[in-house]
This record gives C-alpha cells, structure tokens and sequence, in this order.
C-alpha cells in the first residue's frame, strides 16, 4: 500500500505522476477515445467532440483564472479570434489548414497582449470587466471589418484535410479533437510543473511576496494571457469547423460564464479539475433535457423555447451550490475518494 507523498529527489517532486496505475489507466483512456468515435452513435459522438473541444478551451482559461488568478470574462472574445483567425487563413485565402491554426493561435494571442496589459495595474472585478470589454470590443471589430471577416454574414468553414488525413467524417474529426485535447493537456500539465507554472502560482498565491522573490510580474501575466488565449484560440478554431460556420453570433458571451462554471465546478488550478468540469457543464443541458422530459408539457416546451436561459440557470446554481458546499469543486471530491479508498479502513 502506498503509504505516503514523501519525495527523495526534485524530479520525483515534479513528475507528472509516479504511479503505474495511473499510467495505465491514462492509456485505457487514450485507447477509449480512439475506439469511441467509430462504435458510438451519432448523438453521442457530438457530445463526446464538443467535450473534446471544451475541454482544450478550458485547459486555456484555467492557465488564466486557475493557475495566474487572473479572471477573465473575454473567453468568448479569444475563442472568436481563434475561429476567425482559421476561418480567414484558410476558408477566404486557401491556405495549408496548419497555417490556419497557427493564425487561430497567435492572433489571440497578439491581441492578448493588448488585454493584458491592463492586468499589470488591475485585478479582480476590475480586470473581469476589462476582459469583458474586450470580448465585446472583439466582436464589434470583427463585425465592422467587413473586407477582412465579412462582417454578419460569416464564413463558411470546411473540414480539413492535411498529410493525407480527411477529417471530413465525424469520427476522423472527432479524433483531431481527441489529439489536440491531449497535447493541450499534456502541455498545461508541462507548463504547472515548469518554472513559469511555479511563477503563475506565486502570482496568485501573493504577488507582493512573488515580486520580492524575483518573479517579474508584468512578464509573468503577459505570458499567462498570451499563453491561455493560444490555447484559446487553437478550442475556437475546431469549434469554427464543428459548427461549420464561423460569425460572431456563433460565440455568445455565454461561452465566458460556461467557461468559468467549468472552472469552478471542476476545481481552479487543476488540470484535471478542467477536464473532469467539462464533462459536467456540457452534460449538464443534457440532463436537464432528460429530467424535463419525464415531467414533459409545460417544462418541455420551456426548454424548447428558453435553451440558452435554461442554461444560464443552470449554470448559475451550479456555480452557486458549488462554491458553498465544495469549493474545491470535483477534484477535491475525487481527492478525498482516493484518499479514503487508499487508507481505508483508517480514519485520515
């Protein structure tokens, strides 16, 4: 039995895990997600890419508001940028699909730089509305571009097809939604574990004492904004091609709350708090749609009619229950289940 987390060397103390079993069952996953798109149906491959997808946009912002602490309401802005900054690349101009997602990573992250610079004096509420602004700013630039974006009218975006890859069919595209989920996540876990995670942490814990330990906080928060709406943009990208169809409509603000419910329903400053956060806000419509249709009338036709305030309801309780009886959201959950399952039948 594993007895404890005591670590000998300082390689032991940032390896990603030390655990057999969890290798093991990190390869029972990756196998699961590569065999699943072909023996599901349809409806439930489209919930597994929109997780897929969600879950690289939520990998982003947790490097922002969960590891810097700096939070942000501009998800929707940077996932915008990304869509359009492929759809451009590629769809208007004919350009290798890799350039277009290239183009969906930096150009949020070029404009990051702009938003952030405000976060070297602001934080909190104000830097929340800062990041608002932006988001709106983003889409009212987009929508007066016209020669650039097409304005309202929007670009039709195809699925790509590169090295000899079509990912025109939903199971191939399914599966580039399944590998950049897992570089991005093998990424984020790369960067917490690195000197700039440990310098996005001390940020959060207490900038005054990370300035007095050298960290250069101005860098250090242009690095995380930049950083985050990289990875951003990449999750608007494959959203642009999920939906076929890239205008500023397609990317609600609601994207920002969903994105902050994923956060701290799942657990700030975790990786796999993201991931396991997803998996719940983007089901969640899904269970409602479930538990209205056994109450049926009324309730059903509210849901056929409300959609996106029905999820903001549901977003908002969620947030709301979560912070009060689970602040650590799922991950903590899951800690104190390991934890008990590993002392069990000790108290701990």
């Amino acid at each position: 039995m594993r007895s404890g987390d005591f670590k000998e060397t300082y390689a032991d103390l940032i390896v990603l895990s030390d655990s057999r079993l969890v290798w093991a069952w990190a390869g029972v996953l990756v196998v699961a997600l590569v065999v699943a798109p072909f023996v599901v149906n349809a409806y439930v491959l489209s919930l597994l890419t929109l997780v897929l997808i969600t879950v690289t946009g939520a990998l982003g912002l947790n490097l922002l508001t969960g590891l810097t602490g700096l939070i942000s309401l501009g998800h929707a802005g940077f996932l915008l940028l990304g869509a359009y900054g492929y759809a451009i690349v590629v769809a208007k101009h004919n350009l290798h699909p890799l350039l277009g997602f290239l183009a969906a990573g930096v150009a949020p992250a070029l404009f990051a730089i702009v938003v952030g610079l405000p976060s070297l004096r602001l934080r909190g509420l104000y830097l929340a509305i800062t990041t608002l602004a932006f988001s709106y700013i983003i889409s009212d630039l987009i929508l007066e571009a016209k020669s650039i974006t097409d304005g309202a009218r929007g670009i039709t975006v195809q699925r790509p097809e590169f090295f000899g890859l079509d990912f025109s069919s939903d199971p191939s595209f399914a599966l580039l939604c399944a590998f950049v989920a897992a570089v991005a996540l093998f990424a984020c876990l790369n960067i917490q574990r690195s000197r700039i995670g440990r310098a996005f942490m001390a940020i959060r814990d207490n900038d005054i004492a990370a300035r007095t330990m050298g960290v250069n906080l101005q860098a250090f928060k242009l690095y995380a904004f930049m950083t985050s709406a990289f990875i951003t943009g990449i999750a608007g990208a494959l959203m642009g091609i999920y939906l076929s169809f890239v205008s500023v409509e397609g990317f609600p603000f609601l994207f920002s709350i969903e994105a902050l419910a994923i956060l701290i329903v799942g657990g700030l400053g975790s990786a796999l708090g993201a991931v396991l956060g997803t998996v719940f806000i983007v089901l969640l419509p899904e269970a409602i749609r479930i538990l209205f249709s056994w109450f049926g009338g009324a309730l059903e036709s509210l849901l056929s009619t409300g959609v996106h305030e029905v999820k903001s309801i549901a977003y908002g309780v969620a947030i709301i229950l979560f912070l009060r009886f689970e602040p650590r959201g799922l991950v903590g959950v899951w800690r104190d289940a390991k934890r008990l399952w590993t002392h069990w039948p000790l108290k701990y």
